[in-house]
């Protein structure tokens, strides 16, 4: 099997784990064989001394497909 390993960032005002999902389900909409996602960084936003909205950076892996173009 070979695989590919896109990068993406998600934000979320709710929490670490909604981040995450908002970009394995966007990259789940329009890739077929997602099988991990790798949180690499998780980033606190803050405005006015607070917490406002975490930010994630996430490899995505998927298998390549087996077809062949004609």
């Amino acid at each position: 099997m070979v695989e590919k390993t896109i990068e993406l960032t998600a934000t979320s005002t709710s929490s670490i784990e909604e981040a995450v999902g908002m970009a394995v389900n966007r990259a789940s909409a329009t890739i077929k064989g997602v099988r991990q996602a790798d949180v690499v960084h998780v980033t606190a936003l803050v405005e006015d001394g607070e917490v406002s909205a975490w930010r994630v950076k996430v490899n995505v892996t998927f298998a390549v497909q087996d077809q062949v173009h004609e």
